[in-house]
């Protein structure tokens, strides 16, 4: 819980929130390398982020679309 944490805290900062998993791991003290882990919280930022966004995204989705049709 504490890494899903320090990734929700560093997604955004302009510094590398995996950098910050993996020494975050070394402080706790986790020695074997976590990747299926890392995949996760990413695809859940992803989420999070698409869903904070969605209409943002629905609108740019809908104009693409509109524009491929008008070529």
């Amino acid at each position: 819980m504490i890494l899903g944490a320090l990734q929700g805290l560093t997604e955004f900062l302009p510094v590398s929130s995996s950098g910050h998993l993996v020494l975050g791991g070394y402080v706790l003290g986790l020695r074997e390398p976590h990747l299926f882990f890392d995949v996760v919280v990413h695809v859940a930022t992803l989420v999070a982020t698409l869903i904070f966004f969605r209409s943002t995204v629905a609108d740019v989705a809908r104009d693409s679309l509109a524009a491929v049709g008008e070529v």
